[in-house]
Parts: C-alpha cells; structure tokens; sequence
C-alpha cells in the first residue's frame, strides 16, 4: 500500500500522469466489480435454470412423459409430465423456456468473461505505465507496484 511512502499527507512525489494512470485504474477496477457482479447473477441464472429441469429429465421422468407408469421426480418438468400425454405441449414450452434461460444466462456469462479478459490487459498496461512513472519519480519498484491506486488517483498536489 502507499502507506510505505506517506505522500498523500501532501501529494508530493505523486507525478501528475501517475494520477491520471492511478484514476484510470481506478475505473478499470469499479468496471471489473461491475463485470462480476453481471457473471455472478448469470451463474444464479444458470443454477436456477438448471435446478428447474432438476429430476425431470431422469430416466423415471421420461417414462413418465411415454408410457404414464413411472414417478417423475419433483422437478417442474416432472410436474408438468404428470398430466399424461395430453400434456406434451406443456412439457415441451417448460422445456424451451428452460433452454432459452440457460441459452441467454450463458451468453452473458461467456460476453462478462471476454470483457474481463479485454479488461485484465488493458490493467496489465495501465499498471506497467505506473509503475514506470512511479519508479522515474524515485519510488522502489515495490512501492510503485503495491500503491494504492484508489488513493494515488485522489493524490492533491
């Protein structure tokens, strides 16, 4: 942390492009918390979606869906199957809506893990530059690579 360099008591030492670098950080950053929150409710998503198909698609459910003889577990398709034949069309809307759901959860899953791979190299440059100008300001390389960007970037001159 910049706690090792007590410069935000005044700022000094805190090169101007080293605030605008830390600030750009600083938004990557409040992006990535973004990102993750987007991959995580596509997970719940998935999860929920997945759950919803639960036991029905067991060998039990599907005897269920054919020949009416077999206990289909407690899913909604099973619940949707327990009406007999009559109620294939049913079966198969619960079916297409669970597969649209797992179908849209995951696209943004897959689009929320390519920004977040766009977004690790453009804070791999971002971070390179800092800590090059830190260092050219006389900050250690390691002073340079655990400053606090949230606080470099609040820097006052």
């Amino acid at each position: 942390m910049i706690a090792a360099r007590s410069t935000m008591a005044a700022g000094s030492g805190v090169p101007a492009r080293a605030r605008e670098l830390a600030a750009r950080l600083s938004a990557l950053f409040e992006r990535d918390v973004e990102i993750v929150e987007r991959l995580n409710d596509a997970q719940r998503r998935l999860r929920d979606a997945n759950e919803r198909l639960g036991s029905g698609l067991s060998p039990d459910a599907c005897g269920l869906i054919y020949d009416g003889g077999a206990a289909g577990g407690e899913s909604q398709i099973a619940a949707v199957g327990a009406g007999g034949p009559e109620s294939q069309t049913g079966l198969l809307v619960a079916l297409q809506q669970i597969h649209w759901a797992i179908h849209g959860a995951f696209h943004v899953y897959q689009f929320g893990c390519e920004e977040r791979r766009q977004l690790a190299v453009d804070v791999g440059e971002l971070s390179q530059q800092l800590t090059e100008v830190l260092c050219a300001a006389g900050w250690s390389a390691n002073e340079a690579r655990t400053a606090n960007v949230h606080e470099l970037a609040r820097a006052v001159l």
